[in-house]
């Protein structure tokens, strides 16, 4: 649909723009440095439609994809696709791994959705139930361009979006030494699995590109974004949930539990997200190197606005590029906790734009 639409920027790599490339490529366009070509130049262009099963031999080639353990699992999975190309891919995916069965929810890629597209618990109900009805073992959500992956478990709830990179992690880290990396607004939980594993976790600034970056720079074996976006390496640096699927039920093969069951052997961590919109004539910089300082004493990383991380939480503050709005992103082990810390630090910026 037209009001979804966007272009998305990718280098010869296949990986997006970094922001340097992205400021050159606006640059050209607004000071139109560039001659249109003549019509007996503007190039050609083929039609493959062999790249679906190439990208599939790519990740059932890959060494922790364990397709016998899948198989012999004989996994029962839905999935919903939003009527977008996760239709045409998905179910050839899980054909491939050796899945038993695939109960197919909105899986005609007409591009009309069926629901708002973006894999939140709000906009799920409609697989939620089709799960409680006791008709498969997982279910998959993609977002239309299958980088975002939720899953929801054998019981109807959710497995929450951010731990879906803190499983994969797990599994990859079992079998493959190595860093981890996610952004700053993502679950604290990646971080102790790491850990678990003697391994080091980094963090970047928010946004795949920077993800990509701070893994190619600390060597990172898995990576991602908290929502549900998967960085594998060993097959590329892209968000890809069709990787996470193969790794998430290899995973779930070897571990031989139920999916909530899986999902309760990690931490358990709450997030809020809140904001404040302040007035034109804020100086919003200024208000976040005031509350920096205000807690100086605590660990901080400024990369990306600001975050303060206490022993049993943390708090991430962001500015928007096109509004005097700060994004206050929190996490701690109950909801109570994210929510009173995030309140915490509005009241404090409130204060600061008087």
């Amino acid at each position: 649909p037209k009001q979804w639409n966007a272009l998305k920027l990718l280098n010869e790599r296949g990986e997006f723009l970094n922001d340097a490339e992205g400021k050159e490529v606006l640059r050209i366009a607004e000071a139109e440095e560039f001659i249109y070509a003549d019509i007996d130049r503007i190039g050609s262009y083929r039609k493959d439609l062999t790249y679906n099963k190439k990208h599939i031999d790519s990740i059932l080639a890959l060494d922790l994809v364990d397709t016998d353990a899948i198989k012999k699992a004989k996994f029962r999975v839905a999935i919903d696709c939003v009527n977008s190309v996760g239709g045409i891919i998905l179910p050839e995916l899980l054909e491939r791994l050796g899945v038993a069965h695939v109960e197919k929810l909105y899986c005609e890629p007409t591009g009309d959705f069926a629901h708002n597209p973006e894999p939140l618990e709000k906009n799920l109900g409609d697989i939620m139930n089709l799960m409680k009805s006791g008709k498969a073992d997982v279910a998959f959500v993609v977002d239309p361009d299958v980088d975002r992956l939720a899953m929801v478990c054998e019981d109807g709830t959710m497995y929450g979006e951010e731990y879906t990179l803190v499983s994969v992690a797990d599994y990859v880290l079992k079998h493959t030494p190595g860093n981890t990396v996610s952004n700053l607004s993502s679950t604290r939980a990646l971080r102790d699995v790491s850990c678990k594993y003697g391994m080091q976790y980094h963090a970047s600034a928010v946004g795949e590109v920077n993800v990509v970056a701070k893994m190619r720079e600390t060597g990172a074996v898995i990576g991602g974004e908290g929502n549900g976006g998967i960085i594998y390496p060993a097959s590329h640096y892209g968000r890809d949930a069709l990787v996470g699927i193969a790794l998430f039920l290899s995973h779930l093969a070897h571990e031989g539990k139920k999916v909530s069951k899986l999902r309760a052997s990690y931490p358990f961590y709450y997030m809020a997200k809140n904001r404040v919109e302040l007035t034109p004539e804020i100086n919003v910089d200024a208000i976040l190197s005031k509350v920096k300082e205000l807690y100086k004493h605590e660990e901080i990383n400024d990369i990306d606005g600001v975050k303060i991380d206490f022993a049993d939480k943390w708090v991430h503050l962001r500015k928007s590029n096109t509004e005097p709005i700060i994004r206050i992103y929190s996490e701690a082990s109950t909801p109570k906790a994210a929510e009173e810390i995030g309140q915490k630090v509005i009241d404090i910026i409130n204060e600061l734009a008087k």
